[in-house]
């Protein structure tokens, strides 16, 4: 990526990341949204993009399971065999039954993380669904992944020991994640928006960059902004390797690398 600053030099913001690489992005979808534009999302092309990105394997959900059929958009991802691929299940939170079968079932095929889809779903922190399925992922061991205002989100998750990665934190609202975070050490957060000046730095200072992970929602989003922020902020060698994947690892696979604290 390069465009022109004022001065008609190029900006060149390969030269600014250097050697940076993500071994693991904790946000990435297959599949593409019915009600907008955007890229086809296909495994194929998806693929392609992380690999463009020096992204070298992924958490990814399926679009699929979460808009149209669960059961059949999770089977989808994991008969995936690309080795670069973590399959994450998904659940429909419009239907907290079946959503606690499904997670009895992903956690019985060896799936070790859930991501959940309110916005996209229509549900909100506060419904039943959302804190039957939270105890559920909880009791099962699983890794959540999910979207949401996180100012809403942390609620149905506090007090249950649960491990849960908000993936749509806003740095105008990293103050109530941090907060959160303080009491809940299962608490994790995407990078994707703490793109302000010293969103990361004081993240790592309050609560540890161990709680930090490279997010990119490729390829819905663009994957170079977040890894910018990352490559060019004051987090120490160790924790950027650690937010650039070795957090997601451990929580997504239990290999204890990436655990790091300021």
């Amino acid at each position: 990526m390069a465009i022109e600053d004022r001065t008609g030099m190029p900006f060149d913001a390969w030269r600014l990341i250097g050697g940076l690489e993500v071994a693991l992005d904790v946000d990435v979808l297959f599949g593409a949204y019915p009600d907008r534009e955007g890229p086809p999302g296909s495994p194929e092309s998806v693929l392609g993009v992380l690999d463009a990105h020096r992204i070298r394997a992924a958490a990814v959900a399926s679009l699929r399971a979460a808009l149209f059929d669960v059961r059949s958009g999770n089977d989808e991802l994991l008969a995936h065999e690309a080795p670069e691929v973590v399959p994450v299940g998904a659940v429909d939170l419009r239907d907290p039954v079946g959503a606690g079968r499904e997670l009895e079932r992903l956690a019985a095929a060896g799936v070790r993380a859930v991501r959940l889809f309110p916005d996209e779903q229509g549900v909100e922190a506060g419904f039943p669904s959302v804190q039957h399925v939270a105890r559920r992922a909880a009791l099962l061991g699983l890794t959540v992944l999910t979207g949401g205002d996180v100012r809403r989100f942390w609620q149905p998750f506090a007090g249950l020991g649960a491990t849960v990665v908000f993936l749509d934190t806003h740095f105008y609202h990293l103050g109530d994640f941090l907060v959160a975070a303080a009491d809940e050490p299962g608490f994790h957060t995407s990078t994707r928006l703490l793109n302000s000046p010293d969103a990361l730095e004081l993240a790592a200072a309050e609560v540890g960059a161990d709680r930090l992970l490279y997010g990119s929602r490729a390829p819905h989003y663009e994957p170079l902004v977040p890894l910018l922020r990352l490559a060019t902020g004051g987090l120490k060698p160790e924790e950027v390797a650690a937010v650039a994947g070795g957090n997601a690892i451990r929580l997504l696979t239990g290999d204890p690398v990436g655990r790091t604290r300021s």
